[in-house]
């Protein structure tokens, strides 16, 4: 028992560490394996030692150090570093033949000896070159009937994850979307206008991380969306009304890839007739023999094969002289109010002086008659 705490307690003294158990190096570039320990007892001698051991094999010696000097194994001498006291590592340069586990034993000897180790695992990688993306097929497919796969491939990496971006976001298993078992490539099946977009391949391991260029499949769709619209007049639901004399302008359009074609039919006599292909239609409504006019404008995706169309109905009016007729009225409604006004202001002003003026009257006459009485009075005296 006395023995087992001597034992523990001599081990507690010496401290080996290490930043990583894992750490993954650059094929071609140097590797360096840091170690620090530290120990509280007086030593006298002190030992480093560097094994190796790849998988289902026995380690090897690759070098050590007692204090100052420094022993290799002659077969590794020009490949690894050891800088005593100091107990990293440094390996120059590093091959994919390093890979494996690194074992630092350190040995103290004072009163005693006390040892420790450690394991560092080395991932040796080979940085990821750009990617390429090749599409199949090369020349575009038809929403809802044809599929879209997409390789990803790389020249050089090693230990390689692929991730398949579109618009800058990545992707995720979807119905539509099927990823290979390591996700170098994307099968979109079926194809849709929703898959439109920006595609990338971003590959990557511990050491690098590369993107491809970005490649946008054409998908054909369409039409859809369907509508007319006009530069003037009065539109409500499919009618649109416009003056008499006025030249209209209509314009058809749908979200279509390809471009669609268009064309611009008119109903007469029970009849339909193509008048125009085009998405534009001009119509002059001081030619038209009648009042109301049914127009359709179809579109169709030649390569899609297919096809969509719209009604509309042009109500001809006179709302032009109507408006100038009511103009009229209320340019005479306001003339006959305002010379009523006048009528009335100019009356008011008449009966207000005609009122001050009469009282002034009445007094004088008042007064004349009173003298003239007087002066009947004195003569009669």
């Amino acid at each position: 028992m006395w023995l087992k705490r001597l034992l523990l307690c001599i081990c507690s003294a010496l401290k080996l560490t290490v930043p990583s158990h894992t750490i993954h190096g650059i094929a071609g570039q140097p590797l360096h394996l840091p170690v620090d320990y530290n120990f509280n007892a007086t030593a006298s001698e002190i030992q480093i030692i560097w094994l190796f051991e790849r998988p289902q094999s026995n380690p090897k010696y690759l070098l050590g150090s007692v204090n100052q000097t420094v022993v290799p194994d002659l077969e590794y001498q020009h490949k690894f570093t050891l800088i005593p006291p100091n107990a990293s590592l440094m390996i120059s340069p590093l091959h994919i033949s390093d890979e494996g586990n690194y074992i630092v034993k350190v040995n103290v000897r004072g009163n005693g000896t006390i040892a420790a180790s450690q394991k560092i695992q080395v991932a040796v990688d080979v940085p990821v070159t750009k990617p390429i993306v090749h599409t199949e097929p090369s020349s575009g497919v038809v929403e809802y009937v044809g599929n879209i796969t997409l390789k990803c491939t790389v020249g050089k990496g090693t230990r390689v994850v692929y991730q398949w971006m579109k618009n800058g976001k990545p992707l995720h298993d979807s119905p539509n979307y099927t990823f290979s078992s390591n996700n170098a490539t994307l099968l979109i099946v079926p194809v849709a206008k929703e898959d439109i977009g920006n595609y990338s391949c971003l590959v990557s391991n511990p050491v690098s991380a590369m993107e491809s260029e970005i490649i946008a499949p054409t998908i054909y769709y369409g039409p859809y969306g369907l509508r007319v619209k006009s530069d003037k007049g009065l539109n409500i639901g499919a009618v649109f009304t416009v003056d008499m004399g006025e030249v209209i302008l209509f314009d058809c359009s749908a979200d279509s890839n390809p471009p669609n074609t268009y064309s611009w039919s008119q109903r007469a006599d029970n009849t339909t007739h193509v008048i125009k292909y085009g998405p534009h239609l001009e119509v002059v409504s001081d030619k038209v023999a009648q009042k109301t006019i049914d127009y359709m404008c179809r579109a169709f995706n030649n390569v899609t094969g297919k096809r969509d169309e719209t009604h509309f109905t042009v109500v001809v009016t006179s709302v032009g002289l109507e408006k100038l007729a009511q103009k009229g009225k209320s340019l005479s409604s306001l003339a006959v109010i305002t010379g009523i006004s006048l009528f009335l202001i100019l009356a008011m002003a008449f009966l207000f002086i005609w009122k001050r003026y009469q009282p002034h009257k009445d007094q004088g006459l008042i007064t004349g008659r009173h003298r003239h009485f007087q002066v009947m009075l004195m003569k009669e005296t």
